[in-house]
């Protein structure tokens, strides 16, 4: 996607807990660096899906911010199921902060394939695991914050998404120019004035003209 480069974007990951992954930056080709570089939790401790805290962490991470327009985009395959804060706590509290909230159901319904790495030989194995989106919550979410509800059951249901996005309002950055000068039409004025005057004076003395 085109992307909108004169946002600036975050990003925050959660499974069992939720990290900053990127500030809020302008540089978005270490944004997707950062992007390509998440990976899915190997260890049993932090795996889940604490919602609640990775909405938390993204509203605390734009409460600094000046921008008139902040919103968060949150994207999830599974239901909260971890971390300290409830995602409907967190979507309140990004109502009171004036941020909106769009929320993406991502993975198809049903039974998935997912790549998980072996705990014995360490190489990666294909399971099939039952897909949970609470859809009800992600509404919930959109609604109390302004935002709106998508679902996205495959790569191509994303790409339609984030166009859709893409034309949410925009936050417009004004600037003041000051411009310091000095006049010194004053001293050519009176210079003029000045010539003008010794014109005179002459053409009615040295100069003068007889009848």
């Amino acid at each position: 996607l085109s992307g909108r480069p004169d946002d600036a974007v975050g990003i925050i990951s959660f499974a069992g807990f939720a990290d900053t992954r990127c500030p809020l930056t302008l540089d978005h080709d270490i944004l997707l660096q950062i992007a390509g570089d998440l990976e899915i939790v190997t260890q049993r401790q932090e795996d889940g899906t604490a919602v609640g805290d990775g909405l938390g962490l993204a509203i605390e991470r734009l409460r600094a911010s000046k921008a008139k327009s902040k919103i968060v985009i949150l994207l999830t395959d599974g239901v909260n199921n971890r971390g300290e804060e409830t995602p409907l706590a967190a979507a309140e509290l990004a109502a009171t902060e004036g941020i909106k909230v769009y929320t993406i159901g991502a993975g198809t319904r049903g039974m998935a394939k997912v790549r998980l790495p072996d705990p014995f030989s360490g190489r990666e194995r294909v399971q099939r695991v039952e897909v949970e989106i609470d859809e009800e919550t992600l509404q919930a979410i959109a609604q109390r914050t302004g935002g709106k509800y998508f679902r996205a059951t495959d790569s191509a249901g994303l790409r339609e998404v984030y166009p859709a996005i893409d034309a949410l309002e925009r936050s417009k950055i004004g600037e003041e120019r000051f411009r310091e000068y000095t006049e010194y039409y004053r001293h050519f004025t009176a210079l003029a004035l000045l010539l003008a005057a010794l014109a005179w004076l002459l053409m009615a003395t040295v100069f003068r003209r007889l009848p």
